[in-house]
């Protein structure tokens, strides 16, 4: 499925929910601030019945994970996941404007090299387009890129754009003939990350590049820059879940993706990053720890049930796997107490209308939005 980041701007009116709701300890060392350590946070759970008011149960949500020191109250951002294959680009299209309409305020791709999904690079193209402030996301997979020409092509699209391009870089999905469709037998593909992502940086800065790798196919003699990004820093942020992945997030990404992680290995997973930026002398910007999570309203797509017993065959399928909207509430809760606050949602519904799917998740999730 192809992930798409949506922040939100609209504030929904109408819908009665009830929220599991939390507060942070009256303990004021807990409180999170940009700089605090987030792994000092320490959380206590409340129930919050927001019927009819929204607000309320946005404000109670993003209470969850502290506090901000121009707000007072950290942002809670959601993701919907519109998986678009070849034979669906008609509805990619209209998946961009109705996502706009709707009050989202990004849209996020996924690249997934031998899958028929539409490529990330193409598709925000085409998104910056036919938009005027939708932000523009993709999950990246740099390896099997050029460097120069990848640098290159994101970097127009945020100048295109005019500074709504956000990006994460990822390794890959490791499906079977991957690597070699890449040329990248043999290539420990999280090193390939480490080494790829400061060219790109340098490039976006303006800045020339020198760079030799003979096992990577290319070299760089004062490269100068193809293209300056608009937004200076361009931030990126990494995906990943083992501990060599974890430990790269903290030495060199500006913020995590993770998936198929329950609440307790979240939390785990963002104090091992926070750790590692420490040892390298750097920060995570607290508000830059986020989770995809697949979603089913009602009966889960089979194919995803399997996919996730098999790369997950000791886990508790409920945790990453919510089904109905309380369960969906409940888990996103016990992920902010874990210190998260940007979640991927992944419909994987059985049999779903597109319109209905994208509608009914509007209206579960902004009353969250902080």
């Amino acid at each position: 499925m192809s992930p798409v980041i949506c922040q939100v701007r609209r504030d929904a009116s109408t819908t009665a929910m009830v929220v599991n709701a939390c507060r942070p300890r009256s303990n004021p060392k807990t409180h999170l601030y940009r700089g605090d350590r987030a792994s000092s946070q320490e959380f206590t759970s409340v129930d919050l019945r927001a019927s009819g008011d929204p607000l309320n149960a946005r404000q109670s949500l993003a209470g969850c994970h502290g506090r901000h020191p121009s707000d007072g109250i950290m942002k809670i951002r959601f993701a919907v996941s519109a998986g678009v294959g070849a034979g669906d680009l008609d509805r990619f299209a209209a998946d961009v404007t109705e996502i706009e309409a709707l009050g989202f305020d990004t849209v996020w791709l996924s690249d997934v090299p031998l899958g028929a999904t539409i490529d990330p690079i193409v598709g925000l193209t085409y998104a910056a387009a036919v938009t005027s402030t939708l932000k523009l996301g993709a999950n990246i997979v740099p390896i099997g890129r050029n460097p120069l020409t990848l640098a290159k092509s994101l970097a127009q699209i945020d100048q295109l754009s005019r500074g709504r391009l956000l990006l994460s870089f990822v390794v890959g999905l490791d499906q079977p003939g991957e690597r070699e469709a890449l040329g990248a037998r043999g290539t420990n593909r999280g090193r390939s990350l480490e080494e790829v992502t400061p060219l790109l940086r340098t490039w976006w800065a303006g800045e020339p590049v020198s760079y030799e790798h003979q096992q990577e196919h290319y070299s760089f003699d004062d490269v100068a820059s193809p293209s300056r990004s608009y937004q200076q820093p361009l931030e990126v942020w990494f995906g990943g879940s083992g501990p060599a992945a974890l430990t790269r997030i903290g030495r060199l990404a500006d913020g995590w993706l993770g998936s198929a992680m329950s609440p307790q290995e979240a939390r785990a997973a963002r104090q091992r990053i926070e750790q590692a930026a420490a040892e390298s002398g750097r920060t995570i910007d607290p508000e830059h720890f986020g989770l995809s999570i697949p979603y089913a309203a009602e009966e889960p797509d089979r194919r995803t049930v399997e996919l996730l017993r098999s790369r997950r065959p000791d886990a508790d399928l409920e945790s990453l796997l919510p089904i109905g909207p309380e369960r969906l509430r409940r888990v996103l809760t016990s992920h902010v107490e874990a210190g998260l606050s940007k979640f991927v949602v992944r419909p994987v519904d059985r049999d779903v209308d597109r319109h209905r799917a994208l509608s009914g998740l509007a209206d579960l999730l902004l009353p969250l939005q902080s």
